[in-house]
């Protein structure tokens, strides 16, 4: 008889889901799905409002990530507009997003993924969290964990008005600009910073590279997948989170396309599945091929180890040597390892330290010319920015008096959809057999979501009127028995 296991709620993610996963009469799990029940609904939300409304209503989507739609939204309005800021907002914007990306890395790999490897993937469930990584590695460097993220959220705030929720993006520019002493304060700051990336990548190294069973279970086939990868290059191929050209690389690490987000919408296509609420993108060039990966498969990823894979170098010196140290020792471009995003966030950890350094001490963040107030009719405007989990994009249309008619805000969590759902599902299939099933081991199914960092609150999208769900129920012989149909 056929079993069915399910993981509800899934853990250590933002957003909601559960993990269902069919296993056969001798125990061996045959289909693992990846189910996002909840609904987001902030793209009709967005319509009737005024567009300079959206550096703060997009934020609400996410308590974690809201600064990447802060910025993707205040970009657009740019777009809208036909705005260029001043030069000296341009690199405050990119200074403060990159606090923003060193502080939410430093969540995921400590707090979110880091008790995987830290305290170990079959732990007891009450010690996979931070109590457990202190206990792991000692008050000392807990307290210095904590006390980084606070020093960099408190600079977030005094830029951006708010931590959670920005307040300083306008279109042409910024709200207000910065003085002698704040950039004083993030000198300091950015030393510090790059001194805790590098110690959290020498904890990685004696951690979780120094120990044999972490780097089998990085590199095994469990957690292995071959697609495309995505990600925002500058002109010299390098990785930038605030402002580039849209790469994709193919499974063989070849430039696939490459082409400014204003033509995104003749690159990537959403498919839609009757068992989740979140769309799964597709390289529309290549076409929706299923849950298979490989050259022929219109599947790709973004988020970190992607983003890596798409760029040909970083744009700084201590974040290059990581980066080539990592190739490396995975065996050269690209890497196809699931897991090896936590090792790519590290790295990304490193960038952005080193680019607050430089933005620091560049001169020009001190001028007080910080916006251009726009003059110009609105009609469409598109962005982009690298949020920590990927390629974020958002979309508005509106009429002449800047309202919104149409909005599209076409996130990470969305474009690592498909790869996710296959991650899940091998896994499962990988790790559960002959009905040997315990906590530990359903972790280790956690882990293939994880790693991408997801943001379902982010991901799902909302159709007018009801949204139509259906299931379809199969016997142990893959003969449909039953479907259970709402909404259509």
């Amino acid at each position: 008889m056929v079993k069915e296991i399910i993981i509800d709620p899934i853990t250590r993610l933002e957003g909601h889901g559960k993990i269902v996963i069919i296993l056969d009469d001798k125990g061996d799990c045959v289909k693992a799905y990846f189910q996002i029940p909840e609904l987001r609904g902030f793209e009709k939300f967005a319509e009737g409002r005024h567009a300079e409304d959206m550096p703060q209503i997009a934020p609400r989507i996410c308590g974690v990530c809201p600064t990447a739609h802060h910025m993707a939204s205040t970009k657009a309005l740019d777009d809208l507009y036909k705005v260029d800021p001043p030069i000296a907002a341009k690199k405050i914007r990119e200074l403060f997003y990159n606090l923003f990306m060193l502080e939410d890395h430093a969540l995921h790999v400590y707090i979110l993924a880091g008790p995987d490897f830290i305290v170990g993937p079959d732990a007891p469930k009450e010690e996979r969290n931070i109590i457990g990584i202190i206990k792991k590695v000692g008050t000392e460097v807990g307290l210095k964990i904590i006390g980084m993220r606070k020093k960099i959220r408190k600079m977030m705030e005094v830029i951006g008005g708010k931590t959670i929720h920005p307040v300083f993006g306008l279109p042409g520019g910024i709200s207000k600009p910065l003085n002698e002493d704040i950039v004083n304060e993030l000198k300091k700051l950015a030393d510090e910073a790059v001194e805790f990336s590098l110690f959290t990548l020498n904890i990685f190294k004696d951690i979780v590279l120094k120990d044999s069973k972490y780097v089998d279970l990085i590199t095994s086939e469990a957690y292995t997948h071959r697609t495309y990868y995505m990600g925002l290059v500058d002109e010299k191929n390098r990785v930038n989170f605030y402002d580039g050209m849209i790469r994709v690389v193919d499974p063989n690490g070849r430039e696939y396309a490459k082409f400014d987000v204003h033509k995104y919408l003749d690159y990537i296509a959403e498919h839609v599945e009757p068992w989740t609420y979140v769309t799964f993108t597709y390289l529309k060039g290549i076409g929706w091929k299923g849950f298979v990966d490989g050259e022929d498969s219109g599947i790709y990823s973004v988020a970190p180890l992607a983003r890596l894979n798409a760029a040909d170098a970083m744009a700084t010196p201590k974040a290059q040597e990581a980066y080539e140290e990592m190739y490396d020792t995975l065996g050269g471009k690209p890497v196809h390892h699931t897991l090896a995003n936590h090792w790519a966030r590290i790295i990304e950890m490193i960038y952005s330290a080193e680019r607050i350094r430089e933005l620091a001490n560049d001169p020009d963040i001190l001028d007080k010319n910080v916006r251009v107030i726009p003059e110009a009719t609105p009609d469409v405007g598109i962005s982009v920015v690298e949020a920590p989990r990927g390629t974020l994009i958002h979309h508005y249309e509106t009429d002449e008096r800047g309202v919104i008619k149409k909005a599209n805000l076409l996130v990470a969590t969305q474009h690592n959809a498909a790869r996710i759902a296959l991650s899940v599902d091998k896994a499962a299939r990988s790790l559960i057999k002959g009905g040997v099933i315990n906590d530990g081991l359903l972790n280790m199914v956690e882990m293939a979501f994880r790693a991408y960092d997801p943001c379902h609150a982010c991901a799902t999208h909302s159709i007018p009127g009801s949204m139509p769900l259906a299931l379809y129920i199969y016997n142990q012989d893959g003969k449909l028995i039953r479907v259970v149909k709402r909404g259509f």
